[in-house]
């Protein structure tokens, strides 16, 4: 004979909690993210890791651009992380590159973050912050990451002066890299000058050289930065390249194919790097497939293949958006340990799905 066991008697449901929204200013963000450099490139790290474990959602960008602003683009990247500390959203960036010549910053951002479970955003944090801190991190764990067996830069030169330049040298001394030579170049005298001064207020005791032409910059580093602002290739040359330096490649478009074609090219991403006329999806155009490309960021990390010592290594990260919602989460938590979250008392205000 068969036991029936009684039905359970179901719980009676409480009232929902209400959902709360906060926003957190930019300079909340910066004091959490402040002086923070190897946690923030640790937590990078392990973003990579669960993106290549697939515990990620990361579908391609969504560019909205102007006929009447041709220059200009707003990029919706939206994602989800797994892991512990599991999150939705959406980063909302936009490059207005003519804001530089009014003074302003080129980009700036929003991230929006959306609970796992409810999927009721929680927060909006200040992004261009993060996209910067998120951008630096990636590139501080590449420079290290791809240096390992072969020789350890010790010249660093940034092809580009503006705020992603200043924090990659943040993250990389932050980090614990430190340089006999810093070389800097920029199409604008002013800007060069600028990174000059912020060099100097850093603390940078390395001679500091501000180099007119591109080429000897390139020439006179064994690490080359570039974080520019260029739409297409305009360094050319593989012959600059004959030093075999380790190349961060972060705003993607400034090296011709033939100079990606000399080298060993690691990406974050294959199918986001490949797209957009980047760099790499030219190189792919030109050749007709993606044999150039060496492997992801991730393959090394994971040991599957090792940079070479005897060719240029190039990395182009395409920039993902769980990275952004790594860092956006770790600041939000960070800020509401503090008790400094400023919530919305009533943001969402309809409720009760019968009135």
């Amino acid at each position: 004979m068969t036991d029936v066991l009684p039905a359970a008697t179901p719980a009676t449901p409480g009232p929902a909690p209400v959902p709360a929204f906060a926003v957190i200013g930019g300079e909340q963000v910066q004091r959490a993210l402040s002086g923070r450099e190897r946690q923030i490139v640790e937590l990078v790290e392990a973003a990579y890791r669960l993106h290549d474990a697939g515990d990620t959602v990361n579908p391609p960008s969504y560019f909205l651009r102007f006929p009447d602003r041709p220059t200009a683009r707003i990029i919706a990247l939206p994602a989800s992380l797994g892991g512990p500390d599991r999150v939705d959203g959406l980063k909302w960036i936009s490059s207005f590159p003519q804001n530089v010549s009014a003074g302003l910053p080129r980009a700036s951002a929003v991230l929006i973050l959306n609970d796992h479970d409810t999927g009721y955003p929680f927060a909006c944090l200040e992004s261009s912050i993060i996209s910067a801190t998120r951008t630096a991190a990636s590139a501080a764990l590449a420079a290290d990451r791809l240096s390992r067996g072969r020789p350890r830069p010790t010249r660093v030169g940034f092809f580009g002066t503006g705020l992603i330049a200043r924090y990659i040298h943040t993250f990389l001394t932050g980090t614990g890299w430190s340089f006999e030579a810093v070389g800097v170049h920029d199409v604008s005298a002013d800007s060069a000058a600028g990174f000059r001064g912020y060099l100097s207020q850093a603390g940078t005791t390395a001679p500091v050289t501000v180099h007119d032409r591109a080429e000897d910059l390139v020439r006179s580093s064994d690490l080359v930065v570039f974080a520019t602002v260029a739409a297409r290739p305009h360094v050319t040359d593989p012959a600059w390249f004959g030093h075999n330096p380790l190349v961060l490649h972060v705003s993607l478009r400034d090296l011709a194919p033939e100079i990606l074609l000399g080298a060993a090219n690691f990406v974050d991403d294959v199918e986001h790097c490949l797209k957009a006329d980047t760099s790499p999806h030219l190189a792919e155009q030109l050749t007709g497939n993606r044999g150039f490309l060496t492997g992801t960021l991730s393959d090394v990390m994971a040991g599957r293949v090792a940079p070479p010592a005897d060719r240029p290594v190039v990395f182009s990260p395409f920039g993902l958006g769980v990275l952004d919602l790594a860092v956006g989460r770790y600041v939000y938590d960070e800020v509401s340990r503090a008790g400094g979250l400023r919530v919305i008392d009533d943001f969402f205000h309809e409720l009760r799905r019968y009135g």
